[in-house]
Formats: structure tokens, C-alpha cells, sequence
């Protein structure tokens, strides 16, 4: 009898899910790896939230403000564990801008209202939509902030003040050239060679030293010089925290508030979002045993930023988003649960208290080289090789000259209107061509074939004498009705009258969107397989129950899908297959050989794999089929975690107790393929991605699990195609 077969029907009982056993409740705990980055990143974050502050132009207190806030807010409510948040250098330019326009009362009071903002959207669930914005608009955004912070900043290295416009500034420079501070100068120089050496130190007590933040080295050794040498020039100043300033109510046009909320809301967002998810590939590569770091949940991390947005902005401090430079820091020191964010925010809050005597000899023109060099790392020479790789240079320009010259939410509306003219003119613009070899007539057609291609592509067509040899291959992602329908016509008519065609595709096979019909693989497909040997571009691991025919559910044709089928689809943990690695090596062999792009863990409806597994006892059977069960106990676990949010369907609640444990089991065994070595490092570089989805035979539906909100919502769709 099969291990899937389906039960007997009978009334459903009441669905109750397994309880743990009670414990007493446990004394808050810190873990000394989460102390050590705790310090590690407070360490950082001290110079950087000041240096911030002042290339704004708000008080210095604000930074120190935000960065408390940041840590302990969004430490405790955020949806990214190890991701640190605070002043971030991508919002100088925006917040620098308000100041100028609204005085800093009124900018405190527009950072409440972007916390309200994105704790709407956080609760609108649209923290995914932020990932669909093009790579090459978001660098584009940042290397144009970068410059402007750069450009500020040297007015204050050369001993002087900066403008408010980055034209302004570049206007200036020839006079501030020629009024140069030697003091501030000196300092600021000495504060870049720090700052760039020691990285750098060489041997054994370099690595040791190394371990001391570069940027707390660079501004340390600058206070300290200054002071000893007793330099005249300015310093950081920080007023008693009883004149600090608190948020007031925005004047002036409301359509000028209301850009000025959306700018600093889309800034704040997109930074933070894009942190999170560089945060768990961080997390994923970190060498040595992995604790358990959950994945992102993104909509939760929208509305920890939102919330730290409100009290920051309400206790006078500055945009809080998401830091890569802090979060990385984290990440590299250890760090294993939120409670190393959060005691970071607490280590700030006792330097701002304690530590106001010594924070008030730096110089400011330290903190200014410091913030000039951020500025500067942040137009990244690999994000521009990157976009020229991609044909995307045209977005990126005209989004950093957009961001310099017009301003941050003018430049990202210009970088979106070229990604989406450019986007057009690729999918319009198709190269058809034709030639003839010993006897054989090759057309090739490059780019996407849409019905603004039909008329070329049947003049090339009719170009084949008939009962000729052709061979039709599409370099393209894409085909439409109107396309497919015009070389399906043309195919049937070159056979009827004794001709052979071939259609193939350069990477084996184009899809096509043709309503109402199953997607299907040109002619000749099968045959070339077998020519050519296998090249699937996913994995599907799922069930081995009879009832379930892979090629249905994923809308699948020959070469699409290597398939790999076990009882109750599940995928032990590495070196745990007690003598037997057959799922560990197809895994292996699908990503290392094959280069598969996906994989997909499907669980369905009836399984009775999982009814048996519900109604084992895990100290019961040593058959083969109990010892193979036993690798679905973590899905038991799982389900029986109260802390977790739970997997579901969208829509509606699980069926029963069956079905519940059907979608825990899909996530779990998600969980185990992670820790796979060669999943692992293919995720790392970012040529994999894992996929869940649950098949209810009865609704003849698919659900797929929204893996990267992180919160386990499995999603109806109308079709489950896994090329998609």
C-alpha cells in the first residue's frame, strides 16, 4: 500500500495542534557573541550618527537620537534580526534639503508622518512591491547621494561651510581652495589615512588590531592629535539635552509636505528593505555553525522602520532606515539574535549621557572627512560594472544626474521613466535574420517576438523555398498569441507541402503566452534532448504519491523539471540519511551539474505520508518507513511552535490538522535544503532560488509560498508554471 494513500473518508475532528510540554518561563538571556557585536557596531555607529547629524545640518544630538532609536525600536520590532538601524547616509540629501526648506522643528514633524506612511503600507503588505524597483535605479539613487555628501563635505575638510545645493557647492570650491584651514585640513587628511591603513595592517597583530572599527580609529586619533598639539579649530558642540528640540507641525503648501513625506518614506523604505534582504545573504554565507537566524519578514520590517520613524522624529532626531555598513558589522561579529541591536541602541544612549565631555573634542572636520569617505564608497565601481553588464547604463546615469542637479524624489522618477522607456524599447525592438548554409535555411530571431514583430517574421519565413530545410531558433524570453500563431501557421503549411522545420531556442525552448492553453515546447524538443543531454533549469522535489503528475500541476513539457520524488517530500538534513544519500546527491547533482535556477519543494493535499507522521510515536517504529518519517519530526515541531506565525493559505484556514502540517512540512524542508553546502553556496552567490508550493487535489489549485515576505502565506495562483 502506498505511503500516500488516501484515508478513508470520515468526519473530520476538530483540529488541534500538538502543545509543547510546559516549562517554566526563562530568565532573559544575552549571549556573549550578541554582546560582543553589540560593542562592536556601538563603536561605529558613535562617529558615523554625529558625522550624519552634521553633513545634515541638524543638531548633533539628533544623530545620537536616531541611532538609540534605530537600535532599540527597530531592534525589538523589526522584521530583520541582525539589520541595524539609524542615521543612514542615503538620507543626508533628502534631510539636508527639508532643513534648508523647513527648519528643523518642521523636518522632525515630516519624519513622523513617513513613519505613518510606511507603517500604513507595512500593514498593506506591500514591503515586496520595494524589490521590483530596477537595481540599476536604486545604485543610481545612491551613487548620486554619495556624490552630493562628498561634494558638501569638502567645504568642511578645506575649513569652510558648505551650500545647499551640490551646484552651489562646485561653484564654490575655486574661492574655498583659496581660503584653505591648514588645521582642519591636517586633521581631516590624518582622519583618511586611518581611515584607509587600517584595513591594511599586515601580520598577526594586524589581524588583531583590525578588530578595532576603522572609523572609531580614524576619528580617535584625530580627537587626540588635535587636543595634545592644541589646534584652534571648530569642534563638536553639544547643547544640554534640556534645550534639545522636539517635532513641530510642518508650514507651507501641502503638496510641497506631502512630496517632501513620500520622498523621505521612499528613501527610508527602499534603503531598509534592500538591507534586509543583502542582510540574509550575509547571514547565509557567514562561515562556521549557523545559529538559527530567521529569514527576513519584510512587511514587519516596514513597520518596525515606521515605528522608529515616529518616535525618532517625535523625540528630535534624525530618518531612521536601515545601515548597511552597520548591519554588515553585525553580521561579521557574531551576532545571533536582535538582542545585539537593541543593546547597541542602549550602549548610545549612555554615551549620550556619559559621554558628552569627550564627544565635544572632536573635530568637526574629522567627522567631516569620515562622513566624505562614505559618501565617495558610495558611488561603487562594481554597481557600475554591474549595470553595464546589463545594458542599464542609461538608468543609472540619468538617475545619479537626477538625484545631483533635481533632487532624490525628482531623480528616482527620472531613473524609473528611462528603466521603463528602455524596458519598452527591448520588448518593441526585434532582430529578425536570415541565411542559408549547405542547403539548410537558418532564422534566427533576436529579442522578445510580439505581435509588433509578426509582419517581419512572416517576410522571413516566406523567404523559405518550399520543401526546404529550416531551422527557426528564438533568442528570446518571450513569444506572444500573435506571434505563435503566425510560425505555427507558417509550420504547418512548410510541412504540408514537403518541407521539415525545426524550432529550438537558445537555451532549449521558448514559452508561450497563448490563452486558454497549456504552455508547450516547440516541435522537435524531445529530439533534442536526446541529442543533447539534459538541461532542466529547476528542481522539483515533491511527493511520491501516484496521484500527483508533476508535468499538470507546473505546466511542464520535456527538459523543463528534474524531478526527484520522495515519500511525504521530505529532504533529510546533511548526514542524516542513516547510510543512504540519494536525495543529497540528486540535490547536489541538480545544482552543481545540472546548474538548476530553482528549486521547488511540493507538498499536497491527502498526503498520507504526513497523516502518518501526525500519528506516529516518535519512539515507536524502527521500520524503514518509521525511520524515514522521523525526518519529518522538525515539520511536527514546527507546527507545534507557538511563536512562529504559522504556515497558511491565503484566504482561507487549513482544512484540518493534515493539511496544516502539510505547509509547516513544505517550509521545514525549505529550512533543511538551506543547509545543504551546495544550495547554500549557490544561494550565496545568487544563482539559486527555492521555491514552496502546496497542490489541493480536490480544488485542482496550486498555492505558492510568498517566501519572501518570510511570513509563510502560501498564495492561490492560476497556474503554477516554475519558469515563471
Amino acid at each position: 500500500m502506498s505511503a500516500c494513500a488516501p484515508t478513508q473518508p470520515q468526519t473530520p475532528p476538530p483540529v488541534e495542534r500538538p502543545r509543547r510540554p510546559h516549562s517554566p518561563p526563562r530568565r532573559f538571556r544575552v549571549a556573549g557573541a550578541d554582546v560582543s557585536a553589540s560593542i562592536a557596531v556601538f563603536l561605529i555607529a558613535l562617529p558615523l550618527s554625529l558625522g550624519i547629524a552634521l553633513a545634515t545640518g541638524a543638531p548633533l544630538q539628533a544623530g545620537l537620537v536616531a541611532a538609540a532609536v534605530g537600535g532599540i525600536v527597530v531592534g525589538r520590532l523589526g522584521g530583520c534580526p541582525l539589520q541595524v538601524s539609524g542615521p543612514a547616509a542615503g538620507l543626508t540629501v533628502v534631510t539636508a534639503d527639508l532643513i534648508d526648506r523647513y527648519g528643523w522643528r518642521a523636518t522632525c514633524g515630516i519624519t513622523v508622518l513617513a513613519g505613518l506612511a510606511q507603517l500604513v503600507l507595512g500593514c498593506l503588505r506591500v514591503a515586496r512591491s520595494a524589490l521590483a524597483v530596477s537595481p540599476a535605479v536604486v545604485h543610481g539613487m545612491l551613487a548620486g547621494i554619495g556624490l552630493t555628501i562628498a561634494v558638501a563635505q569638502l567645504h568642511i575638510v578645506l575649513g569652510g561651510s558648505p551650500h545647499s545645493s551640490v551646484l552651489d557647492n562646485v561653484r564654490a570650491l575655486p574661492e574655498q581652495l583659496a581660503q584653505v584651514q591648514p588645521a582642519a585640513v591636517g586633521m581631516s587628511a590624518l582622519t583618511l589615512a586611518l581611515l584607509l591603513a587600517w584595513p591594511r595592517l599586515p601580520g598577526r597583530p594586524g589581524r588583531v588590531l583590525r578588530r578595532i572599527p576603522a572609523a572609531l580609529v580614524a576619528v580617535a586619533g584625530a580627537t587626540a592629535t588635535a587636543s595634545l598639539t592644541g589646534l584652534t579649530l571648530p569642534r563638536v558642540d553639544l547643547p544640554s539635552w534640556r534645550s534639545h528640540a522636539l517635532a513641530g507641525l510642518p508650514e507651507g503648501p501641502v503638496s510641497g509636505v506631502a512630496a517632501a513625506v513620500l520622498a523621505t518614506t521612499l528613501v527610508c523604505s527602499v534603503q531598509s528593505l534592500l538591507g534586509a534582504v543583502a542582510v540574509d545573504k550575509l547571514v547565509a554565507g557567514r562561515p562556521g555553525p549557523q545559529a538559527r537566524v530567521g529569514r527576513s519578514k519584510l512587511d514587519r520590517e516596514l513597520l518596525g522602520q515606521g515605528s522608529a520613524n515616529i518616535v525618532s522624529g517625535a523625540l528630535g532626531g534624525l530618518p531612521v532606515a536601515g545601515v548597511a555598513v552597520r548591519s554588515t558589522a553585525n553580521v561579521q561579529s557574531g551576532a545571533v539574535s536582535r538582542n545585539s541591536t537593541m543593546l547597541h541602541g542602549v550602549l548610545v544612549v549612555a554615551a549620550a549621557l556619559l559621554m558628552v565631555p569627550v564627544l565635544e573634542l572632536i573635530p568637526l572636520a574629522s567627522l567631516a572627512a569620515l562622513v566624505m569617505a562614505v559618501g565617495i564608497q558610495m558611488v561603487s565601481l562594481h554597481h557600475i560594472r554591474t549595470v553595464t553588464r546589463h545594458r542599464e547604463v542609461p538608468v543609472y546615469a540619468a538617475t545619479t544626474l537626477g538625484v545631483v542637479v533635481l533632487g532624490v524624489l525628482q531623480g528616482v522618477l527620472s531613473g524609473v521613466a528611462v528603466a521603463v522607456a528602455l524596458a519598452l524599447h527591448r520588448l518593441a525592438r526585434t532582430r529578425i535574420t536570415h541565411e542559408e548554409k549547405g542547403g539548410v535555411h537558418h532564422l534566427r530571431v533576436r529579442g522578445q517576438l510580439t505581435f509588433l514583430a509578426v509582419p517581419r517574421l512572416s517576410r522571413a519565413l516566406h523567404l523559405v523555398p518550399q520543401g526546404a530545410h529550416a531551422v527557426v531558433e528564438l533568442d528570446g524570453s518571450f513569444m506572444d498569441h500573435a506571434a505563435y500563431e503566425s510560425l505555427q501557421d507558417w509550420q504547418h503549411a512548410h510541412t504540408a507541402q514537403g518541407g521539415s522545420a525545426e524550432l529550438t531556442g537558445r537555451r532549449g525552448g521558448v514559452r508561450t503566452a497563448t490563452p486558454g492553453r497549456r504552455t508547450s515546447r516547440p516541435p522537435g524538443e524531445p529530439a533534442r534532448s536526446a541529442r543533447e543531454g539534459q538541461r532542466p533549469s529547476q528542481l522539483l522535489l515533491t511527493c511520491a504519491d501516484s496521484r500527483l503528475a508533476t508535468s499538470v500541476i507546473t505546466s511542464s513539457g520535456p527538459d523543463d523539471l528534474f524531478v526527484v520524488r520522495t515519500i511525504g517530500n521530505l529532504v533529510p538534513l546533511p548526514g542524516e540519511e542513516s547510510g543512504d544519500d540519494s536525495v543529497a546527491a540528486a540535490v547536489e547533482y541538480a545544482v552543481d551539474v545540472l546548474e538548476v535556477r530553482s528549486i521547488t519543494v511540493c507538498g499536497h493535499s491527502g498526503c498520507g505520508a504526513v497523516q502518518a507522521l501526525l500519528d506516529s510515536d516518535p519512539g515507536g517504529a524502527r521500520t524503514p518507513l518509521g525511520r524515514w518519517l522521523r525526518h519529518g519530526l522538525p515539520s511536527l515541531e514546527r507546527m507545534a511552535d507557538d511563536t512562529r506565525p504559522g504556515a497558511r493559505l491565503a484566504g482561507r484556514s487549513a482544512a484540518d490538522a493534515v493539511e496544516q502540517l502539510c505547509l509547516a512540512n513544505v517550509v521545514q524542508q525549505l529550512e533543511h535544503l538551506r543547509a545543504h553546502e551546495s544550495v547554500a553556496r549557490a544561494l550565496r552567490e545568487g544563482a539559486l532560488e527555492l521555491r514552496g508550493m502546496y497542490f489541493h487535489a480536490g480544488e485542482a489549485q496550486a498555492y505558492l509560498l510568498d517566501d519572501a515576505s518570510g511570513d509563510e502565506l502560501f498564495d492561490r495562483v492560476r497556474e503554477a508554471d516554475l519558469s515563471a
